[in-house]
């Protein structure tokens, strides 16, 4: 069999593996693959305006579909850009495959124009990081492809440019291969330590995260038996906060409700599927954690019981084991804590924020919430529309909401929405963008109009860096450099041939969202809201407090949970009554 060039058999390979597009800029050492790509059907090359944007756009994608997404940067900045979006695939396991163009391989070495080191580069943000010879394909590329998909995480194949047009060292074969990770199963004596402990204790809390994916009925049916209240970390909403009548919220910086309380009343704690970074939100005792990945087991805080396994595994295990708990008591009282705590906000706020100039963010979220389609795809910046996001959409079992959770990383809801849009595109896909966010990859509003992609951009122009502030203040320093000018967005989004509609009124905010939402096309929608609207965790310290006193003096503090007091409600009326 004829060996092909390395870019015909690159390009083939990955449509082969899943992938149907390539986001990146194109130029000088990607110009083979871009040209293959060209003339390949069923494979397109997305145009972005920074390859930050086309990785974070991969990692959206590998994140809706759970196939291979893949992104490109050429030699020297054009590859060394896309390591935020790298660091937020990783982080969330997205299967994402990254092409890190080298400079020609003669001059590597010689500190010639453009010359990095992209193999050192991408070492922390990838599981698999290889340069590639002609000599090592196809088979280091099926090495790299079977490492994203098996591992879920990102695989960078560096190639220096003038090496993608010479021919591989073989054929391009078929091979097997393994697209998701296979489920872990407990060891027996591990899920019977776990059945003793939770027999043993008086009381129990589940705190769920993202590997709880999938296994919704089983964690509320072990909730059911053990009579456990269910709190969760952000990554968890999506998939526990649904049909939960045992909830209580989350916990973190971001936290509502009474999670925070039950986590650290229980008599014992389960983790399930979460690694949960922030260790200061744990009660540091009595605790017991399922978790796929070992790496993460205890990581967090000393644990009596520790489960190496996948949580849907683990609890269908577990469930003949765990005894049916009869008193109610721990259980019935964080339920009431929980529909007291978001009472208190309701009652404190929205009788006002309909009306209050400028827009509470709060309500523009609520209202959001309301309007989106039942199986709405969110993307999320990162900062106070976390805040919003994580308190006021309501998940259902269809809606997404994709965020950079573990990574962090400013300005990645409008590429994240890029590449869910592509990923899925018959269903709506919203934007979450706050200014400062959108102002750090603003250009991908070229992307949206030049591929006409439907997508809706919620923007809240506060015109400030609003975590920041709040953590300045927190820590009782003034704020300083959180806020600029303000910026008409919408003009700013009108001039690249997106639709926009730009509100200062409350009394409008519907009706503008309601109309962008249902219109076809992209649309940018901008709310001049409220740069006081800060939101502190359920649970602070009191020097956290008073730092926060010297700094502010008549802020407004709180946040909102949008239908989650209604659930709150109905979870309060099916409590027996004695």
């Amino acid at each position: 069999m004829a060996h092909p060039a390395v870019a015909e058999q690159l390009v083939q390979m990955l449509r082969d593996a899943g992938a149907r597009r390539i986001y990146g800029i194109v130029g000088d050492s990607l110009n083979p693959i871009v040209d293959v790509v060209r003339r390949t059907e069923g494979m397109e090359w997305v145009h972005v305006h920074n390859e930050e944007a086309g990785a974070f756009a991969a990692a959206a994608e590998a994140q809706i579909t759970g196939r291979l997404a893949v992104c490109a940067g050429s030699c020297g900045p054009g590859n060394t850009h896309l390591i935020q979006g790298l660091y937020d695939a990783n982080g969330n396991g997205a299967p994402v495959l990254a092409i890190a163009s080298h400079i020609q391989s003669q001059e590597i070495g010689t500190s010639f124009f453009q010359e990095t080191h992209p193999e050192r580069t991408f070492q922390d943000c990838s599981l698999w990081c290889e340069m590639v010879t002609p000599t090592q394909m196809p088979h280091a590329l099926r090495v790299a492809i079977q490492a994203t998909l098996g591992k879920r995480g990102v695989a960078v194949v560096v190639l220096p440019g003038d090496l993608a047009a010479a021919k591989s060292g073989g054929p391009t074969t078929t091979t097997a291969m393994v697209t998701r990770p296979s489920p872990v199963v407990p060891a027996a004596e591990q899920v019977q330590a776990l059945a003793d402990a939770i027999n043993g204790a008086r009381t129990v809390t589940l705190f769920c995260g993202a590997g709880c994916r999938d296994a919704h009925d089983e964690v509320m049916e072990l909730a059911g038996k053990v009579l456990a209240p269910v709190g969760h970390a952000l990554g968890g909403k999506e998939w526990v906060q649904y049909d939960n009548p045992y909830d209580v919220g989350m916990s973190g910086l971001l936290g509502y409700g009474a999670a925070h309380k039950a986590t650290h009343e229980a008599d014992l704690l389960v983790l399930l599927g979460t690694d949960f970074p922030y260790a200061n939100f744990l009660p540091q005792r009595r605790t017991a954690q399922v978790d796929a990945n070992a790496d993460h087991l205890g990581r967090r805080s000393p644990l009596e019981v520790a489960v190496h396994g996948d949580v849907g595994e683990t609890v269908r295990a577990l469930l003949p084991l765990a005894e049916q708990k009869s008193d109610r008591a721990f259980l019935d009282t964080m339920l009431r804590e929980h529909a007291e705590a978001l009472e208190r906000v309701v009652d404190a706020y929205t009788h006002r924020v309909t009306t209050m100039r400028p827009i509470r963010p709060e309500y523009v979220a609520a209202q959001l919430d309301e309007l989106a389609a039942d199986d709405a795809v969110f993307t999320v910046d990162t900062g106070m529309c976390n805040v919003w996001a994580a308190r006021y959409l309501t998940p259902n079992g269809r809606r997404r909401v994709i965020g950079s959770y573990r990574h962090g990383s400013m300005a990645n809801a409008l590429p994240h929405a890029i590449g869910a849009q592509f990923a899925a595109p018959d269903r709506q896909v919203i934007s979450m963008s706050g200014d400062g966010g959108l102002a750090m990859l603003l250009g991908e509003l070229i992307t949206v109009r030049q591929h006409r992609l439907p997508v809706k951009i919620v923007l809240f122009n506060n015109a400030s860096l609003g975590m920041v502030k709040l953590e300045m203040m927190v820590d009782g320093i003034p704020d300083y450099q959180t806020d600029h000018e303000p910026t008409n967005f919408a003009a700013i989004a009108q001039a690249v041939g997106i639709p926009s509609m730009r509100v200062e009124d409350p009394a409008e905010v519907s009706t503008t969202l309601a109309t962008g939402l249902s219109q076809p096309g992209p649309v940018l929608m901008e709310f001049v809201t409220d740069a006081n609207a800060l939101s502190i965790p359920p649970a602070i310290t009191g020097e956290q407090v008073r730092g926060f006193a010297l700094s502010a003096t008549k802020q407004i503090l709180g946040g909102g949970v949008g239908k989650m007091i209604d659930l709150a409600r109905a979870n309060l009326r099916n409590i027996p009554r004695p």
